[in-house]
């Protein structure tokens, strides 16, 4: 899997509630939620940002509450991944579950800046600035994630399974 986008950058400790405020949780709608995406960090964000547009953050991104809208209203908006130095757990696997592919990379969030353009090689664990011509390492995607996000997160995939074996 070969990703390519503009970056959106942000810093450290960017919780649940900077990514999809709790006031917009009254919905669960995708394209909803995408019109609040980080709109607490950035008020201009939901207006900037474009499909296939990357987020690039700091530390301990997606922390504070367990809930699937965060990942959701990012993919929803057609942020096509995220790299950090790291995630919160909880929404690490939230990600996958719903197929937002996500990297760990700490020389790329210090590194890349707001506007580069970067490309992702899930398979590889390879991240290229294309704006400054360098290139960091991150975790690559292990084979059954790729799969997960390829499908469109767990209840896609666990369809797709379940539809095999009836077939």
């Amino acid at each position: 899997m070969l990703l390519k986008g503009k970056i959106w950058k942000f810093g450290d400790d960017i919780d649940t509630d900077a990514i999809i405020p709790a006031r917009y949780l009254n919905t669960s709608d995708p394209n909803e939620l995408a019109r609040h995406l980080m709109e607490d960090a950035d008020k201009e964000f939901p207006n900037k940002a474009k499909a296939g547009d990357i987020i690039v953050a700091g530390k301990n991104f997606g922390c504070g509450s367990s809930r699937e809208h965060a990942p959701i209203a990012i993919k929803a908006a057609g942020i096509q991944a995220v790299v950090a130095k790291s995630f919160a757990r909880i929404f690490y696997r939230n990600s996958f579950n719903i197929g937002l592919p996500i990297f760990e990379s700490q020389q790329a969030s210090d590194n890349i800046k707001e506007g580069d353009i970067i490309e992702i090689d899930a398979d590889k664990g390879i991240i290229k600035n294309l704006s400054t011509g360098q290139q960091y390492s991150a975790k690559p995607i292990p084979p059954f994630m790729q799969e997960l996000i390829a499908a469109g997160g767990l209840i896609e995939w666990t369809k797709k399974k379940i539809k095999g074996v009836a077939s």
